[in-house]
C-alpha cells in the first residue's frame, strides 16, 4: 500500500464551514431585503384607499343613474342641462369627499326620443379624480 492510500482523507481548508464574517454579510443582506419588503406595505395602504374612494364613487354614479331610470321622461330632474345648475355639486359620504353632478343632453334626429344622463362624481386623493357613468333613456 502507498502512503497516500493509508493517509485519512481531509478537507481542505476552504471546506471547513462558514467563518462569523460570512454570516454576518449574509444577515445584512436578509436584513436589506426585508427592509426593501416593508417599504412596499404604506404603498400597498395607498393605493387600496385609492381602489376604495374609486369604488365608492363608481357606487354613487350608478346610484344615482339607477335614481333618474325610474323617473318619468317628463320629470324636472329629466329637464336639459347640468344639475345641480351652475357649477354646485351634491355632496356625498359622512365626510363630504365625493362631490355629484348630472348632465342630461337630448340626442338629434332621429334619435330624438333619447336621452342621454351623464354622472359625475369628483373627490380629491392625490390629486383630483372622478368618476362618469353615462346612460340613455328612451321617451
Amino acid at each position: 500500500m502507498t502512503p497516500d492510500a493509508r493517509r485519512p482523507r481531509h478537507r481542505g481548508d476552504f471546506e471547513r464551514g462558514t467563518t462569523l464574517v460570512e454570516l454576518m454579510i449574509a444577515l445584512v443582506m436578509l436584513s436589506l431585503g426585508i427592509l426593501a419588503i416593508a417599504q412596499l406595505f404604506p404603498a400597498g395602504a395607498r393605493g387600496q384607499l385609492r381602489d376604495r374612494l374609486a369604488t365608492s364613487g363608481s357606487y354613487y354614479a350608478h346610484e344615482k343613474l339607477e335614481i333618474l331610470n325610474r323617473v318619468p321622461w317628463s320629470d324636472p330632474l329629466l329637464s336639459v342641462g347640468r344639475h345641480p345648475a351652475g357649477t354646485a355639486t351634491e355632496d356625498l359620504g359622512t365626510s363630504g369627499v365625493w362631490h355629484r353632478h348630472y348632465d342630461v343632453t337630448t340626442l338629434p334626429a332621429p334619435l330624438e326620443d333619447l336621452k342621454k344622463v351623464t354622472v359625475t362624481v369628483d373627490w380629491t386623493f392625490g390629486g383630483a379624480r372622478s368618476v362618469l357613468a353615462t346612460t340613455y333613456l328612451r321617451r
